[in-house]
């Protein structure tokens, strides 16, 4: 299921690739959002030689206009083909690119309908080529918590199956809208079992608060137990 953003991104690409002319030269549209909203678009180039998909085009045309971290790709074919799944080149690209970014594929499993995936889940133990400089990392948030983010009252979060990379990144906050964006650095990674953030919770505050979290996070994340690994975040603002 898509959020109306996502949607947004989905209705750009669906509308490119039906003014394409009908040839086989051009027959797949995708466009990508960054983490300050903008909607890039591109096509793929066939070509006997190997020409690019239309993934990787939109990269291109990304860097070209400067844009922030892609968070949301998708690629769409003609001839009413809809959504289609990245080949693995581009899965392996995106990854190098932007390890972060979503995918809006076709469908997923135990999920209704097109449905937003990181990338890291197409690719399951990839190959992590070594960079000569650090690629751009986000950190997702939901849309309540960015007055507090942004005023240094919240400076950690608690994730599951949902990896941090210590450095700077791109806070990213998912408003129904559109995305907004703080400059951000995460400073610690605590990996930890959910139990024993429960039990520190229920020691910091007062009995039950660990539960109470439990609960909380289990709407965000189906299926978190006690014996979840988690990790324990601390980030702080950069200036913009």
């Amino acid at each position: 299921m898509l959020f109306t953003v996502e949607s947004r991104v989905l209705d750009a690409a669906l509308k490119l690739v039906a003014s394409l002319p009908d040839t086989d030269e051009h027959t797949v549209a995708a466009a990508a959002m960054d983490a300050r909203e903008p909607i890039f678009i591109g096509v793929n180039v066939d070509h006997f030689t190997g020409g690019p998909c239309a993934e990787v085009v939109v990269l291109g045309v990304a860097a070209a206009a400067a844009a922030a971290p892609l968070i949301t790709m998708v690629p769409v074919g003609n001839d009413g083909r809809g959504i289609l799944p990245p080949c693995g080149r581009c899965r392996q690209v995106l990854s190098d690119y932007f390890p972060d970014i979503g995918v809006i594929m076709p469908a997923w499993p135990d999920e209704e309908g097109p449905t937003r995936v990181r990338v890291s889940s197409l690719l399951p133990g990839t190959y992590l080529r070594p960079e000569p400089r650090p690629r751009p990392r986000v950190v997702y948030f939901s849309a309540r918590y960015i007055d507090d983010v942004a005023q240094g009252r919240k400076t950690s979060t608690i994730r599951f199956d949902d990896p941090a990379h210590l450095g700077p990144a791109t806070l990213v906050f998912e408003f129904d809208d559109g995305p907004r964006a703080l400059n951000g650095e995460v400073t610690m990674i605590r990996p930890a079992l959910m139990r024993q953030l429960m039990d520190e919770d229920d020691a910091n505050d007062q009995a039950g608060t660990g539960e109470a979290q439990l609960a909380a996070l289990t709407q965000h994340y189906p299926g978190l137990t006690p014996a979840s690994q988690m990790e324990h975040v601390a980030f702080r603002c950069l200036p913009a």
